[in-house]
């Protein structure tokens, strides 16, 4: 019989690896083109709550307070880990809903929502070194075996491509123009797909 642990477990990855399908899905030019601008927009936003509701889990499963003292080192890495997640995705949230707003509203100035984008970026930067801390106190420094390495750095290499992309957005504010619109769809696709490998293989483990 399943615990309340396991289900949550199930949920967390199952909500990372939904939204990571819909960042995926709305990265893809073709797909933007067939449904529009909004409907694109829409579904990284559908994406981003869904990262948002497995970050809490995540969150309140490695404990919503921060470890007390005389916690070890790895406990207080994970718990941090997941702390900063949380909070990029609410940033992510933010950015999400500035683009849907600026497609709905073509008043709306296209750079409104990058800011935000970025901080989302630099959370999840900042919670992958966490968590490679975490893995590493607790299953040495190299174990390519061990799923939970791979999952470190499938969502390590995930939050690398969202700075990418991040990156790519940033409009030029001389002449509107976003730096690489290339990079901006090619670095959300990649990043998406590595953290649903993540998704994919921690369900798998909690099996």
């Amino acid at each position: 019989m399943a615990t309340t642990r396991s289900i949550r477990l199930r949920r967390e990855s199952w909500g990372f690896a939904i939204g990571s399908a819909l960042f995926a899905l709305g990265a893809v030019p073709l797909y933007a083109d067939a449904v529009g601008t909004v409907a694109a927009d829409a579904t990284f936003l559908v994406g981003a709550v869904f990262f948002t509701l497995a970050a809490f889990i995540q969150l309140a499963l490695s404990g919503r307070r921060p470890p007390r003292a005389g916690a070890g080192r790895g406990d207080r890495a994970d718990w941090w880990s997941a702390a900063v997640q949380f909070a990029g995705t609410l940033f992510f949230n933010v950015s999400t809903t500035a683009a849907l707003i600026t497609a709905v509203n073509t008043d709306a100035r296209i750079g409104d929502g990058w800011r935000p984008d970025a901080f989302g970026s630099i959370c999840f930067l900042v919670a992958s070194g966490f968590a490679v801390v975490a893995t590493t106190e607790r299953d040495g420094l190299w174990d390519p075996r061990a799923r939970s390495w791979r999952c470190t750095w499938l969502n390590a290499a995930g939050s690398v491509f969202f700075a990418v992309s991040a990156a790519g957005a940033y409009v030029i504010p001389s002449g509107g123009d976003m730096v690489s619109q290339l990079w901006a769809n090619l670095g959300t696709f990649l990043g998406a797909l590595c953290f649903f490998g993540a998704a994919v293989l921690s369900r798998r483990a909690d099996d």
